[in-house]
């Protein structure tokens, strides 16, 4: 690519970036006394998120990097920002903790203009990485539809039950998890959507929940049932190393038009075992949001995970040490309708 050609393109994107903040910030202005709308310099503009993108947190030598899933392949956005000379968000997290969305936008942008395949990678030899890496929290939703709480002879919630994981838990797409056989062996699978915000939630109402998300991924919370249940709380079932699956795809929320309206699908060994819709929940995305925000404050790069429908081994109604549990060498795939199949297996 020619030096003025780089230059042109670098200028272009830059000033697209700067008139969409601005316009944004003019948008979310107030009126001051004398009747202006007051500017950045007077209220400091939402953070960018990214809209309109399905997004891939990869593995980039020994750190991250992030891909946007294109017609031709996946952009490498490290890649094109150093060929362009454009600045451009390292990381999943780094583009939702730090609302550099509109940096984003204008480096697909511009990286389509310029038509370079260099740019652009196989999906299929993709290493991928946890989807989000460094949340400030992970907030596990337990018992949101109805069948789910009656196989398991559970009182359908009167509020929604909320329990954790922690970071040590993330593990992604084509990944393994090494089941924690001298401490447990009763493990079972829970497909989730799972929430990814893009702005500081606190306070929220229902009406506005929706509006302070990033995105929706495809999750597992994976499961040790005879630890979860070993006290009164469910933790130490849940957050063994690798036991949250996330990935492989945060599709923008733009692009879910009712994240309550999806199909969701557990595979086994090839064999399904739940299939079933968000629209079965309890507590539906709106009112998790609005209720977790009531808290505590929700933060760019958290990620919530929604609840699983019937179908579990922990729902069966043989004896327990009878049930078929997961072992080594066990594939899982679960999905969520328009957010892409999670494939993990069991060591």
């Amino acid at each position: 690519m020619s030096q003025d050609r780089r230059n042109f393109l670098k200028t272009a994107a830059t000033g697209l970036a700067s008139a969409t903040v601005a316009g944004t910030a003019v948008a979310a202005g107030t009126r001051t006394a004398a009747g202006a709308t007051a500017g950045p310099r007077d209220r400091p503009a939402k953070p960018a998120m990214p809209r309109g993108l399905t997004l891939i947190n990869m593995r980039r030598g020994a750190g991250y990097g992030l891909g946007v899933k294109l017609d031709g392949g996946i952009l490498d956005v490290s890649a094109a920002a150093e060929n362009l000379g454009l600045p451009a968000p390292a990381d999943m997290d780094d583009l939702l903790q730090n609302g550099r969305g509109d940096e984003l936008a204008a480096l697909v942008e511009a990286a389509g203009k310029s038509r370079d395949p260099g740019f652009l990678l196989a999906e299929e030899k993709i290493a991928y990485a946890p989807l989000v890496t460094r949340p400030e929290k992970i907030v596990m939703m337990g018992f949101n539809y109805r069948q789910h709480a009656e196989e398991t002879g559970t009182p359908i919630p009167k509020n929604p039950p909320l329990f954790n994981k922690y970071n040590n838990a993330l593990n992604h797409h084509g990944g393994t998890i090494k089941l924690p056989t001298a401490v447990a062996r009763e493990f079972d699978y829970e497909t989730e959507l799972v929430i990814v915000f893009g702005r500081t939630c606190r306070d929220v109402p229902e009406a506005e929940a929706l509006d302070y998300v990033a995105g929706y991924a495809t999750g597992n919370d994976f499961s040790a049932r005879d630890l979860q249940y070993l006290t009164s709380q469910f933790m130490i079932g849940k957050t063994s190393d690798g036991f949250a699956p996330l990935g492989p795809h945060l599709v923008c929320a733009d692009l879910v038009k009712d994240p309550n309206n999806l199909k969701l699908k557990t595979v086994v060994n090839g064999v399904t075992r739940q299939d079933w819709n968000t629209n079965d929940m309890i507590f539906n995305c709106r009112q998790l949001i609005s209720f977790a925000s009531r808290i505590m404050t929700l933060k760019p790069g958290d990620i919530f995970y929604t609840g699983t429908p019937q179908g579990v081994i922990f729902g069966e109604k043989t004896p327990r040490a009878e049930r078929a549990w997961l072992k080594a060498g066990d594939e899982v795939v679960s999905s969520l309708e328009g957010l892409g199949e999670l494939r993990f297996t069991l060591t």
